[in-house]
């Protein structure tokens, strides 16, 4: 059955490359409903070197990408950007369902991927599997970076002699998902952010990019615990876009954390962090406990 034929049938959109947020298409989706900035689906991404990536359809790898709810018109202009045309044998993409996933569920979206004939423009694979991270990684520059769990005490830092990197503290930065336990280690539950409303709060800094080989390591990066992701913060009213952050990958039922971590972030988190959201996050760990 064609898609004019259930007129009433939402259309949504995995977008992974230059039509996600702050990004060079993303006008082609204004007024589209954002579903999840935090989305993800199975596939291996890589760079065509010709200033966008391509997605190949596999059971293998990670990629990620945002979620949107979209009208007629915007899969039309996405179709023109894709060089995607319904029963056309020269596409360069063919637009596909695919189950997507997110902190809310799993959503059945358009997706589009390399055609066969075309797998010859894959050059470079992106372990990430995350373009706009891909893109970060190649800048240079000082960045900025969102703590909001342990990784906002300083005393850890001391101790890994790496303090050194964190002495410009910007302020306390607001985001709009929930702070969770979802990394569950033999000794309890590590921070998470989800996608799912709520208020975290932490702190940014500007930090040298040499710092990022620190971050990887500490963030378990190269043996997926955490991967790199770029969000938007709220600071002094104020939204700072693309703030790096880190956020668990497969995500464990919440367990409580040991109270030595508890500690950590409310140290680290003193004078930065309100004592509503201190209170709030003393209750919440009451709660799994």
């Amino acid at each position: 059955m064609k898609r004019e034929e259930r007129p009433n049938e939402p259309t949504v959109c995995f977008c992974l490359w230059n039509l996600r947020r702050h990004a060079k298409y993303h006008d082609l989706l204004k007024d589209s409903v954002l579903i999840s900035e935090q989305a993800w689906t199975k596939g291996r991404l890589y760079d065509t070197e010709d200033g966008y990536p391509a997605l190949l359809e596999s059971t293998e790898g990670t990629v990620y990408g945002e979620l949107y709810l979209v009208t007629d018109e915007q899969l039309s202009r996405l179709d023109r950007l894709e060089e995607h045309e319904e029963n056309r044998d020269n596409n360069l993409y063919d637009r596909k369902k695919k189950m997507i996933y997110h902190d809310r569920g799993e959503t059945e979206a358009y997706t589009y991927f390399i055609t066969k004939q075309n797998e010859f423009m894959l050059k470079t694979a992106i372990p990430s599997g995350d373009w706009k991270i891909y893109q970060f990684e190649k800048q240079k520059g000082n960045v900025l970076y969102y703590a909001y769990g342990s990784c906002m005490d300083h005393a850890r830092f001391k101790l890994a002699n790496v303090d050194h990197y964190f002495q410009k503290l910007i302020g306390r930065g607001i985001l709009g998902y929930s702070l969770r336990f979802t990394k569950k280690l033999p000794d309890g539950g590590r921070a998470d952010i989800v996608e799912n409303g709520g208020i975290v709060e932490g702190k940014v800094y500007e930090v040298p990019r040499e710092c990022l080989h620190y971050l990887y390591q500490r963030e378990g990066v190269d043996i997926r615990l955490y991967r790199p992701a770029l969000i938007d913060v709220k600071m002094d009213g104020q939204i700072v876009k693309d703030v790096l952050t880190f956020i668990v990958v497969d995500k464990d039922p919440e367990t409580a954390p040991p109270d030595h971590y508890l500690e950590e972030i409310i140290r680290g988190g003193r004078g930065i962090l309100s004592d509503s959201y201190i209170s709030r996050l003393k209750e919440h760990v009451r709660t799994l406990a």
